[in-house]
């Protein structure tokens, strides 16, 4: 009979410590949401190389009992003692250590403090600034002016999300989505509303994916014939003196007058420096390469993990998906109306349809704004042109996300 009681006890201990009796329905939707996310990764190749690590860590995450994103555990009946002996100086360095007992915490929940701590986003930027080249903007600095009206969108959001009940903090957060940086909203959204953090970076992953089918109706839509065949000169040659002084200006510049901003700017312009001073070409392919690649993974899969049914199943997170649509959109419209603006003035020098590629979803919507110019008139060569707006709007990203922190954070 014992041996009986002993074997049903140990089957039922084991029975317990299963994914299956542990799971909930908020688990199984979230799987559903993750292999759904799989697929457009994969499929679709919508943003693979973030979206499927940000999927799969969801999936990871919402596997039940797993402790993939479980904190350490804190012995209480240790942190008892070390409580009532730190009165009379009967505490211990081994006391300390010993409070955090047995379980040392999930995998992911480590990783993931690169995220929380701001590590992950800024080590992205030194990549992207390696593989960046600034010399379109640097020839046509007015172009500057069209990164910056972009991000007017990010602060449309934020007071529509204010309106909808979110506090200054989460709004800041939505409203980040509109710069159509996703490092960036993470960065961001990490600092100021961390529950938020898988349904913002979802959602700004997601439309960056969807640059080309979301711009192009805009950009007809407020631009006329006549302004969508101009062809633009070409721009002049930039000289290595210059692409040297501008990310040390830039940086100089940004974080006198924004603090906030460094950690993002000055990795984004020492990536670009390391590129263009043709003296650490060892360090910028790392950079390009090895480093952005393995923080990718660490950065997708961890944000994914946060992932959990308990925040990310609710109405907010609907919400939030639209918001983020809208302020993509907004930045999107005024870009490209900034862009008529420079059109008037110059004379109609200036194709309005570069204004798209404010937003710094870099290249990708300088490469809308090339295929929509080219449907209009085949002579047509934005490229180049666009780039200048889109590397503008990867500062202009970061400056907003650094006005945003210096309000709020």
């Amino acid at each position: 009979m014992d041996t009986d009681f002993a074997f049903s006890a140990i089957m039922e201990t084991l029975w317990q410590s299963t994914g299956i009796a542990n799971a909930t329905w908020g688990n199984l939707i979230m799987i559903v949401v993750a292999f759904a996310l799989l697929f457009l990764a994969i499929a679709k190749k919508f943003e693979p190389l973030l979206l499927l690590p940000i999927a799969f860590g969801m999936f990871m995450a919402n596997l039940p009992a797993s402790g993939i994103m479980s904190p350490p555990m804190i012995q209480l009946d240790l942190l008892k003692h070390v409580v009532e002996g730190a009165s009379n100086g009967a505490v211990s360095f081994d006391d300390l250590r010993k409070t955090m007992g047995t379980e040392s915490g999930g995998l992911f929940w480590w990783l993931y403090q690169g995220v929380k701590y701001g590590i992950y986003p800024p080590l992205i930027f030194l990549g992207v600034g390696a593989m960046t080249d600034f010399g379109p903007l640097i020839a046509n600095p007015k172009t500057i002016l069209l990164g910056a009206a972009a991000q007017i969108g990010i602060f449309f959001t934020f007071f529509g999300a204010l309106f909808l009940g979110f506090s200054p903090d989460e709004a800041a957060a939505i409203g980040i989505i509109g710069g159509a940086d996703g490092p960036t909203a993470i960065y961001l959204t990490a600092k100021l509303a961390p529950h938020l953090l898988s349904a913002i970076a979802i959602a700004a992953y997601s439309y960056m994916a969807l640059v080309p089918i979301i711009q192009p109706p805009i950009m007809r839509a407020l631009t006329t014939k006549k302004e969508r065949v101009v062809v633009m000169e070409q721009l002049r040659p930039v000289s290595k003196r210059e692409r040297l002084i501008f990310p040390i200006i830039v940086t100089l510049l940004v974080v006198f007058l924004l603090p906030p901003a460094a950690p993002l700017v000055g990795m984004l312009m020492l990536g670009n420096l390391l590129k263009e001073s043709l003296v650490t070409d060892r360090l910028s392919k790392t950079a390009q390469n090895e480093l952005i690649n393995i923080v990718t993974i660490f950065l997708g899969l961890t944000v994914g993990a946060t992932a959990s049914a308990e925040y990310f199943l609710r109405v907010e997170t609907l919400m939030i998906i639209l918001l983020g649509l809208l302020a993509f959109c907004f930045g999107t419209a005024f870009g490209v109306l900034f862009g008529k603006i420079m059109y008037w003035t110059s004379g109609g020098k200036v194709n309005p349809l570069i204004g798209a590629a404010g937003v710094s979803a870099v290249p990708m919507a300088a490469r809308v704004v090339q295929v929509v110019g080219q449907k209009e008139n085949p002579q047509n060569f934005l490229l180049m042109h666009a780039m200048g707006p889109n590397v503008a709007g990867v500062i202009g990203s970061a400056v907003a996300a650094g006005v945003l922190l210096a309000i709020f954070g």
